[in-house]
């Protein structure tokens, strides 16, 4: 047994939320691979699906995730959550490794890893989506360093930004107006402030002339479909049924690492199996509409 392997398996690293300083310095002291080691460690996982090979490969890669993850903290997200989705991304690229194609893992991984933090910081940067399109995408995250001053882009630098970027002049300055946006609470926050009544809540009142029967089939449509949920819920298997109610219906909802420890498994085996669960709720409540 090679002297890499001993010490990759001897390594017990804690979730970066909990503990982020102990967990860089333990990955600090995970060796390097060599070339050959790492080929030798990816022919396994591929032909035997060893999974002591795939571990032994995440674990060497750590500190590359860490690297691009602190390239993202600008977003003002906590870097143990980048970590750890770069870290899904590193799993994902792992195992769609083909050790034959001739580059090593890291310059392989590196899509996988940023992909998965794009997804992560676009979900979580703002409570309104600003990036929806492929190329509102890439303007997201090259905007900024595009933008070669403070201030609103000019004409000029915005036909520049969206040539380089491969994208139209009026994409350009849309992104920009969304980045510039400031996400604002819906009720007014208790102060002494006589503007404060200037809130959405005060001037976005609800009609007045709603039709009271269409109120009424809106309230028997929620009450049926809250009923098709709960007896769907009921005939999931009860690990489905907790993850689902922990991360969509509970007030404090569970993030993905609270819910792998609690069931003894990975993060990414959580979003499986979240994922699974939701496919298997939707054609349940669909059976459930069909008999009523």
């Amino acid at each position: 047994m090679s002297n890499a392997l001993v010490s990759t398996s001897a390594v017990t690293l804690p979730a970066p939320g909990d503990q982020l300083d102990r967990y860089l310095a333990e990955i600090n002291r995970i060796p390097m691979l060599s070339a050959e080691r790492e080929h030798e460690l990816a022919v396994r996982l591929r032909d035997r699906g060893d999974l002591d090979a795939a571990r032994e490969l995440v674990l060497s890669h750590l500190r590359f995730v860490v690297k691009i993850a602190r390239g993202y903290t600008g977003y003002g997200l906590p870097l143990a959550d980048l970590i750890q989705e770069g870290g899904i991304g590193l799993m994902k690229a792992v195992r769609r490794f083909d050790p034959d194609v001739g580059v090593r893992l890291v310059s392989f991984a590196v899509h996988w890893i940023r992909a998965e933090i794009h997804e992560y910081v676009l979900r979580n940067w703002r409570i309104v989506k600003v990036a929806t399109t492929k190329a509102q995408r890439k303007l997201f995250f090259n905007l900024r360093s595009a933008k070669k001053r403070l201030g609103w882009l000019n004409r000029e630098e915005v036909e520049s930004v969206a040539e380089d970027l491969g994208v139209s002049p009026e994409t350009v300055l849309e992104m920009e107006s969304r980045l510039s946006g400031q996400d604002i609470g819906f009720d007014p926050v208790e102060t002494d402030d006589e503007d404060r009544n200037w809130t959405p809540a005060a001037y976005l009142a609800a009609p007045t002339d709603a039709d009271p029967a269409v109120t009424l089939e809106h309230s028997n449509w929620e009450q049926t479909s809250n009923s098709h949920l709960q007896q769907a819920l009921e005939k999931l298997d009860a690990r489905s049924r907790h993850i689902l109610q922990a991360r969509w219906l509970a007030e404090d909802k569970a993030t993905l690492q609270e819910l792998a420890d609690h069931h003894g498994v990975s993060a990414e085996r959580i979003r499986q199996l979240e994922k699974n669960a939701i496919g298997r709720l939707r054609k349940l409540m669909d059976g459930c509409r069909a008999e009523a």
